[in-house]
């Protein structure tokens, strides 16, 4: 258990060094610190408060409720739906199922790795953009595809998402 904690504890203090303020956990500790089946819920709440979860809100959920540090930690990494660092404003999905597999969704991630200077899972140092590979977007039929916010772009080669994320780019800093 020791080896585990130590595991975990190592991992998130590679996650940055951010400040938040962990009162605003204090309604959803109380909402959930005696419920069983809480983790989830718990670690989803946090991540709905801050975007992500805080490695200090793993010590106030662990003091608040007895769960453990490596037991939420391996929670928190096994499920995708999770974040240990913060995410830019604007999240960029791009398929990588099957049909955009064959279509050549690699082709995509590079370029637009290669273009807004970051790896997959990484943020922009602007704090705009955060690049994610996605198991499925469930729009075969536009393959290759990626999704920016609730909108999706189909049948794209590497420029076209590129040119796609420069126009998003524009607006964003010159809005009307």
């Amino acid at each position: 258990m020791r080896v585990q904690r130590n595991i975990a504890s190592a991992a998130l203090a590679e996650a940055p060094d951010i400040s938040v303020d962990l009162s605003l956990l204090l309604p959803i500790l109380e909402k959930y610190k005696t419920k069983k089946g809480n983790m989830i819920p718990l670690l989803q709440g946090t991540q709905n408060l801050y975007g992500f979860i805080p490695e200090a809100a793993f010590e106030i959920i662990s003091e608040h409720t007895g769960l453990s540090i490596s037991d939420m930690y391996g929670v928190a990494t096994f499920y995708a739906q999770f974040r240990l660092k913060p995410v830019g404003k604007i999240i960029i999905k791009v398929c990588h199922g099957t049909a955009c597999h064959v279509q050549n969704a690699n082709m995509i991630s590079d370029a637009i790795e290669e273009s807004l200077q970051i790896k997959d899972g990484e943020t922009t140092t602007d704090g705009l953009f955060t690049l994610e590979s996605v198991a499925c977007l469930g729009c075969c039929s536009l393959a290759p595809v990626m999704m920016i916010g609730d909108e999706s772009f189909g049948k794209l080669t590497g420029k076209s998402a590129v040119q796609v994320i420069k126009e998003i780019k524009i607006k964003w800093n010159n809005p009307k």
